[in-house]
């Protein structure tokens, strides 16, 4: 079966692509937010003892996958990026990711998280009643959300 869903006539998300002027930086970023694992073979190497050539330490694409190997992000090397102005809408978001929170309590942990490993609130919509959220930029302007849903 190749590139249909498993028998529902339909293709199948194998994985959202994010591009990105450094990969290892941005794939770590979301490893470590999400608590996702490299691909095998996508892993950093420091490059000793490996016969790995300085090619193959500079990747032009990356992939993430949830513990049982279930592909969730790709990332693809571009040479030029220009991040979002959102709100503004000079230059759009386009796409973004919105990722879940069971309560408010864990909506701050990982604000708080997110910062850390270098997130940008560019919104803070955490007191609203209904559905609480922050708006982020990942370390390469990518925006983001996390809320409690």
């Amino acid at each position: 079966m190749t590139g249909e869903a498993k028998g529902t006539g339909f293709p199948e998300l194998l994985h959202t692509v994010i591009d990105s002027t450094d990969l290892r930086m941005l794939a770590e970023f979301y490893r470590q937010l999400l608590g996702y694992v490299y691909r095998p073979g996508d892993e950093p190497t420091d490059g000793r003892g490996s016969g790995a050539s300085a090619e193959a330490e500079v990747p032009d694409w990356l992939v993430l996958t949830d513990a049982i190997g279930n592909r969730k992000l790709a990332f693809q090397l571009v040479d030029r990026l220009e991040p979002t102005t959102w709100p503004s809408t000079d230059i759009p978001m386009q796409m973004h990711l919105d990722l879940t929170v069971p309560n408010r309590s864990e909506l701050d942990r990982q604000r708080n998280r997110a910062e850390s490993l270098g997130a940008a609130v560019l919104f803070d919509r955490a007191d609203d009643e209904d559905e609480p959220l922050y708006v982020f930029a990942d370390p390469s302007g990518h925006p983001f959300c996390i809320f409690v849903a």
